[in-house]
């Protein structure tokens, strides 16, 4: 069971082992027995991560990201495994949360720091699991920005690395990620920035960038192809 309230506590102070409440986080978005995971029951993984599956379950974890955001959780990125809640909490529950609005990117740059951080002192290098390697470097696709091109030629050859390299049953999920990974890329050296966010940010959209929203094939809505 999720201990949603041992989360909160962090947020409020009234729980006396801080450093371990990132668990309730990561056993949320990582639900334990991914690892003997048959490949059905890990697309089904994937749809719940990039398909809006969780979305209705992270109400309960506003707090934590209010904490997150107010520098309340920072303790979490002394190991590897706090580090990675804190990104998935400031990267990925902001977009469940706030789809459709502005506040579902306004944690991108505190996330990219984090995970740019974990990239330099190891901590990314010591997680275990190739999924959570794949969501620790997810702010480097995320937050636009000067030098965002490099960042995503850096996630698209760890993507690649990470398929190659995972066991048989795991690499049609990971090949996708790659292939999202390569996607993102290519919108960035295109636009220089992700033009399906402009209406939502109020940005004027350039010719070439309506032509591609009338269009409609946005990497970030494609879902991985059945087995």
């Amino acid at each position: 069971m999720i201990d949603i309230w041992g989360a909160v506590a962090v947020m409020t102070g009234t729980c006396a082992h801080g450093a371990e409440d990132w668990r309730a986080v990561h056993d949320f978005w990582f639900p334990p027995g991914l690892d003997d995971a048959d490949p059905d029951a890990l697309r089904r993984q994937v749809e719940w991560w990039f398909g809006g599956g969780s979305n209705g379950a992270l109400p309960p974890f506003a707090p934590v990201l209010e904490a997150a955001r107010a520098g309340r959780l920072d303790g979490w990125a002394a190991t590897p495994l706090g580090r990675l809640s804190l990104i998935v909490v400031l990267d990925q529950f902001p977009r469940g949360l706030f789809a459709g609005t502005p506040d579902a990117y306004a944690s991108d740059p505190a996330a990219l720091r984090i995970a740019e951080e974990g990239l330099g002192n190891g901590h990314h290098a010591a997680l275990a699991k190739p999924w959570e390697r794949m969501f620790s470097v997810m702010p480097l696709v995320h937050a636009e920005g000067p030098g965002h091109r490099e960042r995503l030629e850096r996630v698209v050859a760890l993507a690649e690395r990470i398929a190659r390299e995972v066991p048989e049953p795991l690499r049609p999920l990971h090949e996708f990620s790659a292939g999202q990974a390569r996607g993102h890329r290519d919108v960035i050296r295109r636009f220089g920035r992700y033009p399906h966010r402009n209406p939502v940010l109020g940005r004027p959209s350039t010719p070439e960038e309506e032509a591609y929203l009338a269009k409609g094939d946005f990497v970030h809505q494609r879902r991985m192809p059945a087995g």
